[in-house]
C-alpha cells in the first residue's frame, strides 16, 4: 500500500524564516528518488537547491515560482512505498492523508526516505530520523472514506489562494506570522496585522499578502487627494511619488538593506584614510607571479596584510554585545569580503583567514567569486566574517566611506592603483597611489588605535618587507 508523504519548506540554517520559489525541479507525477533536488528556493542568503528526503512520485506542489513561503510550509506531497511502479504510486494520490511515517508504515517507507535532517544547505548531515509516531488509523490512508482534510492538503498549486484584505482578518485573536520581517514591513508601513487575512497554511500571514494590504490601504488615499471638482485635474507629475516603478526589497536586496540600516542605527561608526604608495607591493607581487607557480591576487596580498594588522590591533576583530555590556574579541579572522553578483551585492567570507597562505587565499577567493557568480553560495558561506575587506577600487573610484558589516566591529576599504605624482626619497615621481578607508566602531576602540591599525597596512603596502618581521 503506498503512502502519500508531505515534504515541508525545511530550516535552511542560519535564522533564516522563508524563502521564495525560483524554480521547480520537478512536476506533478514525476518519479523523484532520495534527496533529489526538487526546487530552487532564493532565501535572503543564497540560492539553494532543496533536495527531498523521500523517494517515490510527485503527487502535488505547493506555490507558484515567485511564491515567497515560511520554514515549515508544505512544499510537495510524494507517494511512497507498495511496488514502486509509478502506475500504483500515482493511485495513492486522490484522498490520501499525507503522513510522515508512523508504527503501521514504517516498514514501507523506511526504503524511500533518507531520514536526514534537513537543516542548513542539503541533506548530506549525519543520518537522523525525525518521524512523528501517529496511531495506524492516521498513518493509513483508507479509500473509501478520504477525511475532507486531507483532500485540502492534496490539493494542486493551482487552487486559489486568498487574498490579503484589509478588514478581513482575526480580530482579537492571534496573528499567525512567522516572519519577523512580515512584522517589521507592516509595523513600518502603519498596518495592523489583525486586519489582514493571511494565504498560507491554515491562514499564515506572507509577506505578499502585507504587501497587498499596503496597496489596498493607499489607493482610497490616492482617490481623495484629488483637486476640488471645480478645478482642472492637473496632468500627473514625471516626479510624483504614485508614477514612480516600485521594486520590492527581497531576497538578496531586501537582506542587504536590512543589514545596512541596522549597522547604521546600531553601530557608531567614524572613518580615517590615508594615501599610501603602492608601487612596492605591485613589484612584489609581479616579482612573485614570475617566478612560477599559482598567481597571486591583489586580493590575497591585501588580506595578509589586514590579517596581521589584526594580529596587532586585536579591538578591530571584534563584536559588541550590548546586553551584556562587553566587548567580545574573537580569536580567528574569518574573512569577509565584497562581491558584487548579478543578484546584488554579497560579502562571502573567507574562514580562517589567518592560516592561510597567500596562495590558498588566492585560491579561496576565486572559489568564492565564481560561486557568488553562479548563486551558489551556500549560507555557511556567507556567514561568520570578523573583518571585512571591501575593494571597491574595481569600480574605478580612489575613496569611499565604507558601512560595517554589522555585527563586526571595522571594515577596509580600497580604492584603485592609479599612478600619481608623489614624492619619493625626497624627489618627485609618478608613483602607484592607493587611498585606503577604515571605518571602525567607536564603541571597540578609540581613534589612536584606528589610526594606528591603518597607518600599519599603509606602511605594509608601501613598504610590503615590513611583513617580514611577523613571520
Amino acid at each position: 500500500m503506498a503512502q502519500v508523504l508531505e515534504f515541508k519548506l525545511p530550516d535552511l540554517g542560519e535564522g533564516l524564516t522563508e524563502a521564495e520559489i525560483v524554480r521547480w525541479l520537478v512536476a506533478v507525477g514525476d518519479v523523484v528518488a532520495i534527496d533529489q533536488p526538487v526546487v530552487e528556493v532564493e532565501t535572503a542568503k543564497a540560492m539553494v537547491e532543496v533536495p527531498c528526503p523521500y523517494g517515490g512520485v510527485v503527487t502535488a506542489r505547493y506555490g507558484e515560482e515567485g511564491t515567497e513561503l515560511p520554514v515549515g510550509a508544505p512544499l510537495l506531497t510524494v507517494a511512497v512505498g507498495g511496488t514502486g511502479a509509478p502506475e500504483e504510486l500515482a493511485e495513492a494520490a486522490p484522498g490520501a492523508a499525507p503522513t510522515v511515517g508512523g508504527t503501521a508504515a514504517e516498514s514501507a517507507v523506511s526504503s524511500e526516505y533518507s531520514g536526514n535532517v534537513l537543516v542548513g544547505y542539503g541533506t548530506a548531515g549525519p543520518a537522523a530520523r525525525r518521524r512523528r509516531v501517529r496511531h495506524e488509523s492516521q498513518a493509513v490512508a483508507k479509500p473509501s472514506a478520504p477525511a475532507p482534510a486531507a483532500a485540502a492538503v492534496a490539493a494542486p498549486v493551482a487552487a486559489p489562494a486568498p487574498v490579503a484584505v484589509p478588514g478581513a482578518g482575526h480580530g482579537d485573536g492571534p496573528v499567525p506570522v512567522i516572519s519577523p520581517l512580515v512584522r517589521k514591513l507592516a509595523r513600518d508601513r502603519g498596518l495592523d496585522l489583525r486586519e489582514v487575512r493571511g494565504s498560507g497554511p491554515e491562514g499564515l500571514i506572507l509577506r505578499a499578502d502585507v504587501e497587498l494590504a499596503i496597496a489596498a490601504l493607499e489607493r482610497p488615499v490616492a482617490a481623495t487627494t484629488t483637486a476640488p471638482a471645480a478645478a482642472p485635474v492637473p496632468a500627473p507629475s514625471a516626479a510624483g511619488a504614485s508614477s514612480g516603478e516600485r521594486v520590492p526589497l527581497r531576497g538578496v536586496r531586501g537582506a542587504v538593506a536590512d543589514k545596512l540600516s541596522r549597522s547604521r542605527t546600531e553601530i557608531p561608526d567614524a572613518t580615517c584614510w590615508v594615501d599610501a604608495d603602492a608601487t612596492e607591493l605591485m613589484a612584489a607581487r609581479a616579482a612573485m607571479n614570475a617566478a612560477g607557480g599559482p598567481k597571486i591576487s591583489l586580493l590575497a596580498l591585501l588580506a595578509r596584510i589586514c590579517v596581521h594588522a589584526l594580529a596587532r590591533f586585536p579591538e578591530l576583530n571584534s563584536t559588541v554585545d550590548m546586553a551584556a555590556r562587553e566587548i567580545v574579541r574573537l580569536p580567528a579572522v574569518h574573512l569577509g569580503f565584497a562581491a558584487q553578483t548579478p543578484r546584488g551585492l554579497v560579502v562571502p567570507v573567507v574562514k580562517d583567514a589567518g592560516t592561510r597562505t597567500a596562495e590558498a587565499l588566492t585560491a579561496e577567493f576565486a572559489r568564492l567569486t565564481e560561486a557568488a557568480r553562479e548563486s551558489a553560495l551556500t549560507p555557511a558561506d556567507l556567514t561568520g566574517g570578523t573583518f571585512t575587506l571591501n575593494n571597491y577600487g574595481v569600480f574605478g573610484v580612489d575613496g569611499s566611506t565604507p558601512i560595517i558589516n554589522h555585527p563586526e566591529a571595522a571594515m577596509l576599504g580600497v580604492g584603485r592603483i592609479i599612478p600619481k605624482p608623489w614624492v619619493h626619497q625626497g624627489e618627485l615621481a609618478v608613483r602607484q597611489v592607493v587611498q585606503l578607508s577604515l571605518t571602525f566602531d567607536h564603541r571597540v576602540c578609540d581613534g589612536g588605535t584606528a589610526g594606528g591599525f591603518l597607518r600599519y597596512v599603509a606602511d605594509c603596502v608601501e613598504q610590503p618587507a615590513v611583513l617580514l618581521r611577523t613571520l
